[in-house]
């Protein structure tokens, strides 16, 4: 069973669902990868963890850095989806990162030479908890804003608001859907 609450943040309403332990989504309205179980979720706005993850948010959003290990999280992915986020979950508060530099993590631990940033992007693109799995925090090594499934105007927003230094980094004319 699957619980879901709102949480009106100031890039619009995101959806948190729980499977009423752990937060499996966070969700914007218009989402590139709409969610699969949302809509089986029953409206429970009062468990522990929607006040516990309300509480993070609105630390983070008045300027506040909570640490994700506050919360418990429990994004479902493959094992190659759950290594990016952990990586994602270690990229600290106002910094960026490029999609090859987690591929050449990912290349380590797996004993490889290289691994596709492409590949690694793929898993960006799908974290399902937006913002406390910082994905907004993973830019194209040239410095474009890409991927955000939130859109790239949240991305942007994000990012400014961690006061990341955002005069390398561009949105590109044509947005890169991964």
């Amino acid at each position: 069973m699957f619980y879901a609450a709102d949480y009106p943040s100031p890039l619009g309403v995101l959806t948190l669902v729980s499977d009423g332990k752990n937060l499996v989504e966070l969700l914007f309205e218009e989402e590139r990868y709409p969610s699969t179980i949302k809509d089986e979720a029953e409206e429970a706005g009062s468990l522990p963890i929607f006040v516990a993850v309300a509480k993070w948010l609105d630390r983070y959003f008045a300027g506040e850095k909570p640490d994700i290990s506050e919360l418990a999280l429990a994004p479902s992915g493959s094992a190659f989806r759950q290594a990016v986020w952990k990586i994602l979950c270690g990229i600290p508060y106002g910094t960026v990162t490029t999609y090859g530099e987690i591929a050449g993590k990912i290349a380590k631990m797996q004993g490889k030479k290289t691994m596709s940033a492409q590949a690694v992007g793929g898993a960006v693109g799908h974290n399902p908890i937006s913002i406390i799995i910082p994905c907004h925090r993973v830019v194209g090594t040239d410095g474009s804003l890409t991927g955000f499934g939130g859109g790239i105007d949240r991305k942007v927003k994000l990012l400014t608001h961690e006061r990341v230094d955002m005069t390398k980094l561009f949105v590109p004319k044509k947005e890169t859907a991964l």
